[in-house]
């Protein structure tokens, strides 16, 4: 076999490739054995039908297809091994020429990885949040705890801000009440904004056994996206009760004896998240920064097939899941469809050539993945999925996954290696030490940047979403669409 290799563009090259027609052997006698089994001649045993009949009875043309088809992925994968070639997706395959007895020739045009020059990194230089908790940030953190331990008390009184009400809920659209627009029991803190928008104002001010309506754009259901009239009924009013911040609460809700000592346990973990939080930071930064300084040109076709991936992904998985379609989530973001498109693509963009870089910075540097550094990741990748390890780790076998998953490590080890050699400072002009932040994170960080962006928990979307699941915790009924 003879093959050539024809450079198109940096991403793309086109294989010519003659094979002498005595390498088709193994394919046409494999092609006679085929067809063997699935014809029957007259006069012969199934199976047992000589070549020169199957020639006179289908055609020797027949014959030749099905050797080509067999023989056509070797041959190509021949021809890419031969060129050192890194293909992405499918090539384009024609068949130039076919002669019996004498020849087989074919092209190929294939998308590639292009070939990249990673200049000196070492003089990057960024700069990240200073790590700072102030007497704020734990009075906010303990004021959060007490909050959880709060109790509720019935009042026979009209209900205010911070009340827990117990309310029955009907939306109507058109007049027509909804089949999933009716709720009972449903327990709700005015002003937590997790319910619909206007129910606040609704019932402020309702006393048990009052009603009120108001309008409001459901966020989710069968009428999603419509303005629907909600009859709101208020069966309860409970006032909301916190425990005094002393020291019996500090033995209530932790395990520590005083209030002093819960507090400086509050800042030491706030802390330790601003510490992760500032690491992640300068991880996403020295990559950024990373990808400023290399020239990385991008297959057309496989920023098309990304950007469809990532589209259909939030579609029918993420906000699926939500129970709500694309053209809401973009209401709710306030982006146009072409606003959406434009961001995906530059996700996207993103995502492979952080991918490209960091793939040529393992090969640069020699990186390998350990046992032991895939089984941390694995177990890290099935916490983040809600699966067991051993569950995950199976789903991944089956799916042929493990690759990408070696790839993932041996990436963040590369990301690791230029944070090592950049220059990192906070806000206050101190140097960074990341060195025990670093191999934790940079495989997440590059996980981040590959793919596609999920809802924001903080939306209105997923508030809803939040309120439902709250909802079906406490064995509340029903769903008003919201």
């Amino acid at each position: 076999m003879k093959s050539a290799v024809e450079t198109l563009n940096p991403t793309r090259v086109r294989l010519t490739v003659e094979v002498p027609f005595e390498e088709l052997k193994p394919s046409l006698d494999a092609a006679y054995k085929k067809i063997n089994q699935q014809v029957t001649v007259p006069g012969f045993r199934k199976g047992k039908i000589p070549a020169r009949v199957i020639d006179q009875r289908f055609g020797r043309g027949a014959v030749l297809e099905e050797a080509v088809n067999d023989a056509l992925p070797k041959f190509y994968t021949d021809a890419v091994n031969e060129g050192d070639l890194n293909p992405l997706g499918q090539p384009e395959v024609d068949i130039t020429e076919l002669k019996d007895g004498e020849v087989l020739a074919f092209t190929a045009e294939v998308d590639i990885r292009p070939a990249l020059e990673i200049p000196d990194y070492s003089g990057i230089e960024v700069t990240v949040d200073a790590v700072e908790v102030t007497d704020e940030d734990v009075d906010k953190a303990v004021e959060q705890l007490r909050d959880r331990f709060a109790s509720t008390t019935p009042v026979e009184r009209a209900a205010a801000e911070g009340d827990v009400v117990t309310i029955d809920l009907e939306a109507k659209v058109d007049g027509e009440i909804l089949e999933d627009g009716v709720a009972q029991g449903v327990s709700y803190t005015i002003g937590s904004g997790e319910l619909l928008d206007g129910i606040d104002e609704a019932v402020t001010g309702l006393e048990a056994g009052s009603s009120s309506t108001f309008t409001s754009e459901l966020k989710g259901g069968s009428a999603q996206g419509k303005e629907a009239e909600v009859k709101v009924d208020v069966t309860a009013v409970a006032a909301r009760e916190l425990p005094e911040l002393d020291d019996d609460f500090a033995q209530l809700a932790s395990e520590f004896d005083t209030l002093e000592e819960l507090r400086a346990d509050s800042r030491k973990r706030l802390e330790q998240s601003k510490v992760y939080e500032q690491a992640t930071q300068a991880q996403e930064k020295v990559l950024d920064a990373l990808l400023e300084l290399v020239e990385v040109p991008i297959p057309e076709k496989l920023l098309e097939d990304e950007v469809n991936t990532r589209k259909h992904n939030l579609e029918h998985h993420q906000l699926g899941q939500m129970g709500m379609d694309l053209d809401g989530y973009l209401k709710i973001q306030g982006k146009t469809a072409e606003e959406f498109d434009a961001e995906l693509r530059e996700q996207a963009e993103k995502g492979i050539r952080t991918q490209f870089v960091l793939d040529e910075l393992v090969n640069k540097e020699k990186l390998s993945v350990g046992q032991e550094e895939l089984t941390e990741h694995l177990m890290r990748r099935a916490q983040s999925s809600g699966m067991s390890p051993d569950q995950f780790a199976q789903a991944v076998v089956e799916g042929g996954q493990v690759p990408m998953l070696v790839g993932e490590v041996a990436r963040g080890k590369a990301l690791a290696v230029v944070v090592e050699a950049a220059t990192v400072k906070d806000t206050n002009g101190e140097v960074v030490d990341l060195e025990d932040e670093e191999e934790d994170g940079t495989a997440e960080t590059v996980e981040a940047a590959s793919e596609e962006p999920a809802p924001e928990s903080g939306d209105a979307a997923a508030e809803g979403q939040e309120a439902s699941e709250k909802a079906a915790k406490t064995g509340e009924t029903g769903e008003t669409g919201a």
